[in-house]
């Protein structure tokens, strides 16, 4: 009894919060829950990141749902990365049964159905807000980290970038980029090599050959316009809840380097983006990535430390990142270390390597007076988890054996027919439905390069007569200076001083507005 009580007292003076908080679930000692040991989670240090992590079937999706539920309530917008395509549920309210109700009968409290503001995203042509980046925005550095290029490719693309930047022409998508690579290493590098150096002809091969492999994944459908608005991702809904976006990337999974494409991007753009806030009262968006061990098992190199670098500078932008995965040693140890939250659902023990690994776990966790951690890993129930977050002055809160509240959205996906409505009744999805292709430099150097063709054709054919018709020819920059692609130079030249400011970093940036 006089253990218990130490438990209650340790568990109240650990999740005790002045700022906001909210519920997630009631600790347990010795598998029975303890009346009034209410397990609380502050929104101040939401921005310090987390992790959520267990065998199949322990519950990690409905924990990462339960979370999204409140902060959503607490107006904080979200974003889901829903890999597996089971996290569309959270647009409609569930439904009662009687398991849900003998486990608040233990853990106190009510439970009420409810519908969260959700949005569906998508990187394809899955339904939803089409997500697109133009090539311009998303810079040189990011596409030769995403291309992996050796330093010598990687100059080349950066010299490439500088030449349609002071030549305005707008690098919109792919085949933009295709055919300034081919110019270069054809008509155009005579002129390219005049004032921006040599160009090798194999670095500009390897570099398209990879561009190439990166249209079969999918790329063609991510690059172009209208770009993403970085804004959207973080709206308040008419009843002060905070908008759930939901990408569903489950149609990509098997198609890394896209994903990686997408992260880089969305990564760099929020830090790119986003002012210095320090530790607000509650962050300004929190991200899930589901199913994260895909993620990792089969990211780049340049995604690696891409994520490594981010995780340890975008909490103070008011962004927390949480990793929803099977095992947390799938996590980079450097990773790991920077996540400030752990939910931790059972393991198995299978094998000796299950059983090493279940040891490993148990030594990132507070040690406990009232638990033998590694032990307690295989032997708690599906809903209930290890809690342990850091309160408001950055310190880890106890260790709590917890048994979980209940989502209160549906715990299945939308069916066809309610994701069309969803989608229909989307202003966002008609806002980037159009996919434009405005004037680039794919058609302007396709029409110059015709012309001069024409020309000599011309030339070559009249001969030397005429002599007093001759006209001087202008230059191909003064060509290109006179087209329409003027109209395109604003957007072209504001995207330059982002990268610059971003490549001692290491990260990419775009226009201020766009998210891609």
């Amino acid at each position: 009894m006089a253990n218990q009580e130490a438990f209650l007292e340790s568990i109240k003076n650990g999740y005790t919060f002045k700022g906001e908080h909210f519920k997630l679930g009631c600790a347990m000692l010795d598998g029975e829950v303890i009346s009034g040991a209410d397990v609380f989670l502050p929104l101040k240090t939401m921005n310090r990141h987390g992790l959520i992590a267990g065998a199949t079937g322990t519950g990690k999706t409905k924990t990462l749902q339960v979370i999204a539920e409140g902060l959503s309530d607490a107006s904080v917008p979200v974003l889901l990365m829903d890999i597996k395509g089971d996290l569309s549920g959270i647009a409609a309210a569930g439904t009662d049964n009687p398991k849900i109700q003998e486990r608040y009968q233990k853990i106190g409290g009510s439970w009420s159905p409810a519908a969260y503001p959700s949005e569906l995203l998508s990187l394809s042509n899955e339904k939803g807000i089409r997500l697109r980046a133009t090539t311009s925005e998303f810079g040189p550095i990011l596409l030769s980290k995403i291309l992996e290029l050796n330093d010598t490719q990687a100059g080349l693309v950066a010299m490439l970038f500088k030449y349609c930047d002071d030549n305005k022409l707008p690098l919109l998508d792919l085949k933009d980029f295709k055919k300034v690579l081919q110019f270069a290493s054809d008509e155009g590098k005579a002129e390219l090599e005049k004032d921006y150096g040599k160009i090798s002809t194999t670095s500009t091969g390897t570099i398209l050959r990879k561009v190439i492999e990166l249209e079969q994944q999918g790329a063609d459908l991510f690059f172009g316009e209208k770009s993403f608005e970085v804004d959207d991702l973080m709206r308040i809904s008419d009843d002060g809840r905070g908008v759930v976006s939901i990408l569903r990337v489950a149609d990509i999974q098997d198609r890394p380097k896209l994903f990686s494409t997408f992260m880089l991007s969305l990564l760099a753009e929020l830090y790119a983006t986003l002012p210095e806030e320090g530790d607000l009262d509650k962050p300004k968006l929190v991200m899930f990535i589901d199913e994260a061990h895909l993620i990792f098992n089969e990211a780049s190199d340049a995604l690696l430390k891409q994520i490594d670098t981010i995780i340890k500078l975008i909490r103070s932008k008011g962004v927390g990142i949480f990793f929803c995965t099977q095992n947390p040693m799938d996590i980079p140890a450097s990773v790991l270390g920077q996540l400030g939250l752990k939910v931790q659902h059972a393991l198995r023990a299978f094998t000796a390597n299950d059983r090493k690994t279940i040891k490993q776990t148990a030594e990132n966790y507070p040690l406990s007076d009232f638990y033998k951690t590694d032990e307690l890993l295989t032997q708690i129930g599906i809903g209930e988890a290890l809690i342990t977050c850091l309160n408001e002055k950055g310190v880890p809160t106890p260790l709590a054996a917890t048994m979980l509240v209940s989502p209160r959205s549906r715990m299945d996906v939308l069916t066809d027919a309610e994701i069309d409505t969803l989608v229909n009744n989307s202003k966002m999805v008609k806002k980037y439905a159009e996919t434009i292709d405005n004037e680039s430099a794919y058609e302007i150097l396709t029409a110059k390069l015709q012309e001069a063709a024409e020309k000599t054709a011309t030339a070559a054919s009249s001969g030397s007569s005429g002599s007093g018709k001759q006209k001087e020819e202008k230059s191909l920059l003064e060509q290109v200076m006179g087209s329409s692609a003027m109209r395109q130079a604003g957007r072209t030249a504001a995207s330059v001083i982002t990268r610059s400011l971003l490549g001692a970093l290491g990260l990419g940036g775009k226009s201020k507005k766009s998210f891609f």
